[in-house]
């Protein structure tokens, strides 16, 4: 049975957070849809969140708006903000993120556009909108609201450690952007349909803007990282699952840090390990490689089981994007073989039996 079971992209069963839920981890709802915004950017791990957005939340993206024909195309129709504006859009939604999570300057005029077309801008940078002067005072003069969902206005606690009731999943991975949030949002649907109650918890900016809520993790101060990964995932019914979104991973050699505050503050009972085979060194870290599948599952569950004792694997996700079929089952195939696990490639041949496996826990 299981193995039969497919993800479909279309149609996105929603991933919002109850309402006052939503209020209270990031505020006002985002007005939608959305005019996606992709720059000149080409198509890379800078395009992620536009990506993400078109895949899982392809109710609210209404357009796309490119600034050059060599720019990624998301298979959106191509419109200027007066005319997005004019067919319904609500919001300009920053798809891309430059390396530094900084605004290139040639872009805020174009911003400004947006803005006066009658737009709200929505942005996961590290960068404000509400910092960059011409931004804030177009906003403040026409009264558009601007959506920083990287920050929080929250304060979070020390964390705990303390055992919390309901059931936790947390996907990791062996490099950055690699489909950790993919799999936690396949996996959710896949519990759903499974009939299992589930519920998805961003951990970045792209998972917020598709689930309508959550806490960007790497934007939270060290020491609480943990604290904020309890309080985004709090106690639930015994029987409930809540599939934490990962961030960065633990070899990493910039982003290892958040990525152990929240396997701490997670504290998953199950862990799904994201990898893409045909990667052989940490992405823009020339020389820092991909460390071996079985001493990166060892290491995760050492320091998982610090806060949860059973911590256990209970699949392992691939992204064989880019691959023949054939040798994507057979990576798939061997994989399992080796590590013992379900192995599975969300987007294209589904979930396979790992939800069996995570009923069973």
């Amino acid at each position: 049975m299981w193995a039969e079971l497919q993800v479909s992209l279309d149609p996105c069963i929603p991933f919002a957070l109850p309402s006052d839920e939503v209020s209270r981890l990031r505020g006002d709802m985002i007005p939608q849809p959305y005019l996606i915004f992709v720059g000149d950017l080409p198509r890379s791990n800078a395009t992620k969140t536009a990506l993400g957005v078109r895949d899982w939340a392809p109710e609210a993206c209404l357009a796309q708006w490119r600034l050059s024909p060599a720019a990624v195309d998301l298979g959106l129709p191509d419109l200027e903000p007066a005319a997005a504006f004019a067919a319904g859009a609500r919001s300009v939604l920053l798809g891309v993120a430059p390396i530094g999570g900084q605004l290139p300057n040639e872009w805020i005029p174009h911003l400004v556009r947006g803005l006066e077309a009658g737009l709200d801008l929505v942005s996961g940078l590290h960068t404000r909108l509400a910092s960059i002067s011409p931004i804030a005072e177009t906003a403040a003069r026409l009264g558009r609201s601007l959506y920083d969902v990287r920050h929080s206005d929250r304060s979070f606690p020390v964390a705990t450690g303390r055992k919390r009731t309901g059931k936790r999943l947390l996907t990791v991975g062996t490099d950055c952007s690699i489909g950790k949030k993919y799999a936690a949002l396949a996996l959710t649907r896949a519990l759903r349909s499974a009939g299992v109650a589930a519920d998805f918890r961003a951990t970045g900016q792209t998972g917020i803007m598709i689930a309508g809520a959550g806490i960007a993790i790497d934007a939270v101060i060290a020491d609480f990282v943990a604290g904020a990964a309890e309080a985004l995932s709090p106690e639930a019914a015994a029987d409930h699952w809540d599939v934490i979104e990962g961030q960065g991973a633990i070899f990493h050699p910039a982003y290892a840090g958040v990525t152990l505050g929240l396997l701490h503050g997670s504290q998953p009972d199950a862990l799904v390990l994201c990898h893409e085979p045909a990667r052989r060194e940490i992405a823009s870290y020339p020389g820092f490689v991909i460390r071996p599948l079985e001493e990166t599952l060892a290491s995760y569950v050492t320091l998982a089981r610090v806060t949860n004792s059973k911590a256990q694997f209970v699949a392992i996700s691939l992204n064989t994007q880019g691959m023949p079929e054939a040798a994507a089952r057979a990576e798939l195939s061997d994989t399992q073989k080796r590590h013992g696990l379900p192995c599975f490639d969300p987007l294209r041949f589904g979930i396979g039996d790992a939800v069996e496996r995570i009923m069973r826990l």
